[in-house]
């Protein structure tokens, strides 16, 4: 019996991948945008300077894991998601935010998880 295999055998990226892929670091880029903003006003909201470094540490790393997902490595699909939640939570709880597009990111990546990562899984390293 011949068996059949429903995901792209080819591990190369297609256009569904690039454009997920932009499209969470799009968001994940707007987030550093609202961390650049909060730090600007930091003295106005009364926000401690050691959060700043965290927050901007989680930033970073995010990114990495995104860059990391691109070229095909498991770490950073196990990552991004844990500190994109570890950012969401941090806003909400020392600043009382509510981050759209945390919430935004973390569908993009479940979608992106869908449709570029599960069928490609197998060139993950």
């Amino acid at each position: 019996m011949e068996e059949y295999s429903y995901f792209d055998e080819d591990p190369k990226k297609g256009w569904g991948f690039v454009l997920a892929f932009a499209a969470l670091m799009l968001f994940t880029i707007m987030g550093l945008g609202i961390d650049v903003d909060e730090y600007l006003q930091h003295e106005y909201l009364e926000i401690p300077r050691w959060y700043f470094y965290v927050i901007f540490s989680i930033d970073v790393l995010m990114m990495i894991g995104l860059v990391l997902m691109f070229f095909y490595r498991k770490i950073g699909i196990f990552m991004f998601p844990a500190l994109l939640v570890m950012h969401f939570f941090m806003h909400n709880y020392y600043l009382s935010t509510f981050l759209y597009t945390d919430v935004t990111n973390l569908f993009l990546f479940t979608g992106f998880g869908m449709l570029a990562i599960i069928p490609k899984w197998k060139f993950f390293r």
